[in-house]
C-alpha cells in the first residue's frame, strides 16, 4: 500500500507537455531552506539521448537523489532510493525554468507576471535574474537557485 502512494504521488507532479527549452547541460546551486535551516547542494541537468538526467550532490559531491525524466515520465538513475522530495524539486525547476514563450503552452495551468510565476497552490517562482530565482513550495520550504559560481 505504501509503494502504492509512493507511485501515485510521482505520478500527479505537474509536468510540461513537452521537454522546454534548456541551455544543456546545467550547474545549479540550490540553498534549501526550511524552519531556519539551511543546507547547499549542487544539481547537474544533462541531457542523455531523449531524457534529462537530474543529478543532486552535496557540497562533497555525494549522490542525494539521481532520476531521468523520459516520455513523461521520472525513472529512477542508478541504485539511490526513492526521494520524493528530491523528485518534486526536480520538477518545480523544470517548471521554475521553463522560458517564458514556452510556459504557456507546456503548463496551461500555470499563471505568470513580471518577475513571478505560480501552479495553482503547489509552486510560487519568484526571478530576481533569469537565472536567479526562489521556489516556494507548500509547508514553509523554499530553494534559492542559481547558476552554479553565481551563488549569493
Amino acid at each position: 500500500m505504501a509503494l502504492l502512494l509512493l507511485i501515485s504521488g510521482c505520478t500527479s507532479l505537474p509536468l510540461p507537455r513537452q521537454t522546454p527549452t534548456l541551455a544543456l547541460p546545467m550547474q545549479l546551486h540550490i540553498q534549501r531552506e526550511q524552519a531556519e535551516q539551511r543546507q547547499d547542494w549542487l544539481l547537474v541537468i544533462q541531457q542523455q539521448d531523449t531524457a534529462l538526467r537530474w543529478s543532486l550532490m552535496d557540497p562533497l559531491g555525494i549522490p542525494l537523489a539521481r532520476q531521468l525524466l523520459q516520455d513523461g515520465r521520472w525513472h529512477a538513475d542508478g541504485l539511490l532510493p526513492p526521494n520524493p522530495e528530491a523528485r518534486e524539486l526536480f520538477a518545480a525547476l523544470l517548471f521554475a525554468l521553463t522560458p517564458k514563450n514556452e510556459l504557456q503552452a507546456n503548463y496551461p495551468q500555470a499563471n505568470a507576471e513580471a518577475d513571478l510565476r505560480f501552479l495553482a497552490k503547489r509552486w510560487q517562482v519568484q526571478y530576481q535574474q533569469p537565472s536567479v530565482f526562489r521556489i516556494d513550495m507548500k509547508g514553509d520550504l523554499h530553494y534559492r537557485v542559481s547558476p552554479l559560481g553565481a551563488a549569493p
